[in-house]
């Protein structure tokens, strides 16, 4: 079964957004256009065209709560309910997906590595936002791309 990981990352104090789809390979394969810190994740889903295809895995953040594509088994963890505890099966499964999903969290620290990625941006042109964070995420691409061919020589 494919697995990916849909996840939103935040850009420039909270004020810009994008959502990217990692495979499980960390390869990030889908990239959403920019937009305000203020939309919620799952809106940007519901805006952006994004099929997947049927069977996979979709492992997602909390942001996500309300998207679930057709034919996609959805993995997220478990939130603790208002007054009450989540039950030690569910804290189970919310350890095993976070260490799945801890692996995106440094995938996306990768990408950080570009510092305008994750600083205040200076530059007011128009689409600019949306290419800063795509050459960000072509070089994070280019870097899992680079490790994996020194593993195989």
């Amino acid at each position: 079964m494919k697995t990916g990981s849909l996840h939103a990352i935040v850009v420039k104090t909270h004020s810009i957004k994008n959502n990217l789809l990692y495979t499980n390979n960390l390869r990030i394969v889908w990239l959403s256009s920019t937009y305000e810190g203020h939309v919620y994740d799952e809106k940007v889903c519901d805006e952006e065209l994004l099929l997947l295809p049927k069977g996979i895995r979709l492992w997602q953040d909390t942001g996500f709560i309300g998207h679930r594509p057709d034919g996609v088994e959805i993995c997220m963890p478990k939130k603790k309910p208002k007054r009450k505890e989540l039950t030690s099966v569910e804290k189970q499964e919310n350890k095993r997906i976070s260490g799945t999903r801890i692996k995106v969290e440094h995938a996306m620290g990768s990408m950080k590595k570009c510092r305008i990625v994750k600083e205040r941006f200076r530059c007011h042109k128009f689409g600019f936002e949306d290419m800063v964070i795509l050459i960000a995420c072509g070089l994070h691409n280019f870097r899992i791309s680079h490790k994996m061919s020194h593993i195989t020589n």
